[in-house]
């Protein structure tokens, strides 16, 4: 049956060859789309995680919904201890100690408000691979009253590196308190919003102000972005009972998700759409061919081949169209990937950011097999009715097409 199908695919060679490109084609379009958003997904989680939050954060229980507003109630007494237990896991490459403001800062003309962080300039700097610096340098840990500010921020306030500012505060007492600063740096993210607000400080210039030594997170940068599940678990067990809570990088940045499920949704509209292409096309042909075959069907039943052995010729030729077709499409589709991923493509600025990026094909193993099951499965289901309603055709009626 095998060998008798493929002579059949190899003797009409130009229509085979149409349902093949047909096949490929729809392949090929789902390993490149697929592989398209899975990069945008990719970078925009990396971005986020090498921007703003890292890819854990160890906090107050209840920081996270209401320590926003008021972040001097939702305090580590002892962050030290805290960061030793979460670096004795294997997969962690730093953890650091983030305590949040809110302020007005002031150029000697103007305030602006703005949402502080004191933070620890070393990993900072490590973890912060998608900070962009417009001007200066990084916080270093010698920077004793140095700040970091957004580009929205240094644009509103007229700013350069090593112009000074005065940051004012609100202390967990209710006083008004004030620090001398200098700028060292305007860096600049993705997201507008973020860098419009933000001002970087020492963590330890942050707690003078705020006349407390106390920190509001412990921000977590892992080795791999994939152990984030698991390390979240780990914590969640290892601290628990100490009125802390674990929060991950996707729960923090309630706009990652949404994206996620804003292209998941079209990139399955772009799935159906493929689909019907392919099964529309092979259908076609499928059925253009057992058409001018109808009677060599008759001839075989004549002989006494059953009308089941008709329907499983013509059935594993669909197969068959799928499976070679699908693995044209995934070679193809591959080779293209790779070729494209190494040229890149320059992407314009996101909704909401300044900064293009270069987008690649990100190549999965499940996307590129599910793409192959699309092309072999649409192939059999369009091949299905054609080889029904050639297999019941009487015998009389299929040896009439050939007078």
């Amino acid at each position: 049956m095998l060998t008798l199908a493929l002579r059949n695919l190899f003797r009409h060679r130009v229509r085979t060859a149409v349902t093949l490109a047909a096949i490929v084609f729809g392949v090929v379009g789902l390993i490149l789309s697929g592989g398209f958003v899975q990069d945008i997904f990719n970078k925009l989680g990396e971005a986020l995680i090498h921007s703003q939050t890292g890819h854990l954060q160890v906090s107050r229980t209840g920081f996270q919904n209401q320590g926003t507003r008021k972040p001097e109630q939702y305090r580590i007494s002892n962050p030290a201890r805290l960061k030793a237990q979460i670096e004795t896991l294997p997969q962690v490459d730093s953890a650091m100690a983030r305590v949040e403001f809110s302020g007005l800062l002031n150029n000697g003309h103007t305030d602006w408000a703005i949402e502080g962080e004191g933070i620890e300039p070393a990993p900072e700097a490590r973890l912060g691979t998608f900070l962009s610096l417009v001007a200066g340098r990084q916080l270093q840990k010698s920077d004793s009253n140095g700040a970091l500010v957004g580009a929205g921020v240094a644009r509103a306030l007229h700013l350069a590196p090593g112009d000074p500012v005065t940051l004012v505060v609100t202390t967990a007492d209710g006083a008004a308190n004030t620090i001398d600063l200098e700028v060292t740096g305007i860096f600049q993210t993705f997201s507008k919003d973020y860098d419009a607000r933000i001002v970087k400080i020492p963590l330890h210039a942050a707690q003078e102000v705020l006349d407390s030594q106390a920190v509001n997170v412990i921000v977590v940068s892992l080795k791999h972005t994939s152990d984030t599940a698991q390390v979240a678990q780990t914590l969640n067990s290892k601290l628990a009972g100490q009125g802390l809570e674990v929060a991950t990088w996707q729960t923090l940045n309630e706009f990652y998700g949404k994206t996620v499920t804003l292209y998941d949704r079209q990139f399955g509209v772009l799935r159906l759409v493929v689909l019907a292409m392919v099964l529309l096309s092979v259908a076609n042909s499928v059925n253009m061919s057992l058409f001018e075959r109808t009677a060599e069907f008759g001839t075989m039943r004549a002989l006494g081949n059953r009308s089941r052995t008709v329907f499983l010729l013509i059935a594993t030729e669909t197969l068959l169209l799928g499976l070679i077709g699908a693995a044209i499409g995934v070679i193809l589709g591959v080779i293209l990937a790779l070729g494209i991923s190494a040229i890149g493509i320059p992407m314009p600025p996101p909704p909401n950011a300044d900064v293009g990026y270069i987008a690649q094909i990100d190549l999965k193993a499940w996307p590129v097999t599910e793409a192959f099951l699309v092309g072999t499965i649409a192939a059999m289901v369009a091949g299905i009715g054609a080889a029904v309603r050639s297999s019941r055709v009487k015998i009389v009626d299929a040896l009439r097409e050939a007078i």
